[in-house]
């Protein structure tokens, strides 16, 4: 049971002040609700600008040329910030930089965040309640540090690239997706590109237009959608009646076979699970271009000797450069993981971004689900304001709240097996997820979860 002392030190810390880490899309909703619920905070970004990873600039950035929106804009805008009609349903980079950046002059988030603010470290001065010293280095190269009621991590999920390890010695050019930024990289190359996500089949089509030749090398097989049906987005097809999980397997798998065929033609292997366990491939070139040859599909690596790559079937090719779309790790450098529950991949903390045992630290945008866009991101981050103000005030959802995440680990999945790979370790069902947010915000707004 918690003392009195304990109670009023958690009281305390919720009332203060917090700091917030990072200005990107989870960083800017997360400002955001912090101020319609009088939550005092400090925001810090790494970049002299806020976008994440969205903006091509900014010291962290994943981004490329070419790089769209792989869901369409009205299932990813925030519900009380649209994108205008200007804007396309697959929106560039570039658009969603403007995007962020207009969210911030309009709720005016600027002034809350200091900029050019590389975070070094967070540490906790006691049990949760007790505070955190967190220490920054600003663009001067200067450290400084303050202590804080608690801490608010939202410094994404895509910035510390997963390289593979290959047997033997690559002596052409090797680089990650991380690393790529324009078409023109690939002039006059032979590129094999490892890894068929979302951004390895969007880069093995700049590399099909710009370089000399390209190969996909693939582990596993997945699942292809295109990115219109009907002429309409993907994405915004259904989900007026919520289905069963074996019947929506079964009728979009249908709606797949209608629109994208059978990918095994062009030599694309065949998924060895069910639709849904993992992310599919949003992409309607990736297939045209396989099956007009100009993409040879091939199969995982077995080792490779100066510029011949030998794959695990026997064959071998010559390439000038590999290019690796591995994917990214979950990355927080600045504090201890075992302050974060980290276990495997990932933390375990409450659907996603509550510790068990701490009320002062929180992890923001550590979710992933098809189909979630930033509108579910922000009712995480308002479950999370409306919980700290909570405990500020003693209220009775906070408390509930408090009792029900320390209990066990929930990560909400909806009983989906998903594949066991890092990438996956925070992936949610969207249904299960929002459904259980929005019934604590309904909760700790007063109401009955």
């Amino acid at each position: 049971m918690m003392t009195a002392q304990a109670s009023v030190a958690q009281n305390g810390a919720a009332a203060g002040r917090f700091a917030l880490i990072g200005a990107g899309p989870m960083g800017l909703a997360m400002a955001k609700v912090l101020k319609e619920q009088g939550i005092a905070f400090q925001g810090f970004e790494l970049h002299s600008d806020v976008g994440g990873l969205w903006d091509i600039d900014a010291p962290h950035s994943t981004m490329y040329e070419s790089a769209h929106l792989i869901s369409s804009k009205k299932m990813t805008q925030f519900d009380d910030f649209l994108m205008g009609e200007e804007v396309a349903e697959y929106p560039s980079h570039r658009e969603m930089r403007r995007y962020f950046r207009d969210f911030a002059r309009h709720y005016d988030l600027y002034a809350d965040f200091t900029f050019n603010a590389e975070v070094l470290s967070c540490d906790p001065l006691g049990d949760s309640g007790a505070g955190w010293r967190v220490t920054w280095r600003d663009g001067e190269g200067q450290d400084h540090s303050d202590v804080f009621a608690g801490v608010l991590i939202a410094n994404g999920t895509l910035a510390e690239p997963n390289k593979p390890d290959f047997k033997g010695k690559f002596d052409g050019e090797m680089i990650h997706a991380a690393q790529y930024r324009d078409p023109r990289q690939f002039a006059d190359k032979r590129v094999l590109i490892v890894g068929a996500g979302n951004s390895g089949c969007d880069i093995a089509v700049d590399a099909i237009h710009h370089g000399v030749s390209c190969d996909i090398s693939m582990r596993r097989g997945y699942y292809f959608v295109p990115k219109y049906v009907f002429g309409k987005p993907a994405d915004t097809m259904g989900g007026a009646i919520r289905l069963p999980m074996w019947l929506k397997r079964r009728v979009d798998g249908m709606i797949l076979k209608w629109f994208v065929g059978d990918p095994q033609k062009y030599g694309f292997p065949k998924p060895d699970y069910a639709l849904y366990e993992s992310h599919p491939v949003v992409n309607s070139l990736i297939l045209f271009h396989a099956g007009h040859g100009d993409l040879k599909v091939r199969p995982d690596i077995d080792h490779i000797d100066g510029k011949t790559v030998h794959f695990t079937d026997g064959s071998q090719a010559d390439y000038d450069m590999i290019l690796t779309a591995t994917g990214y790790l979950l990355h927080y450098p600045f504090i201890d993981k075992e302050l974060l529950n980290w276990q495997g991949a990932a933390p375990h903390l409450y659907l996603n971004c509550m510790h068990p045992n701490r009320d002062d630290l929180f992890v923001l945008g550590m979710v992933e689900a098809s189909g979630l866009g930033w509108q579910g991101r922000h009712e995480q981050a308002e479950m999370v304001a409306r919980y700290i103000k909570g405990l500020a005030q003693g209220s009775h959802g906070a408390a509930k709240l408090r009792q029900e995440k320390s209990a066990g680990f929930e990560r909400a999945t909806g009983g989906m097996k998903y594949l066991k790979l890092a990438r996956m370790a925070y992936y949610v069902d969207k249904a299960t997820y929002r459904r259980a947010v929005t019934g604590w915000i309904k909760a700790l707004a007063g109401g009955t979860s």
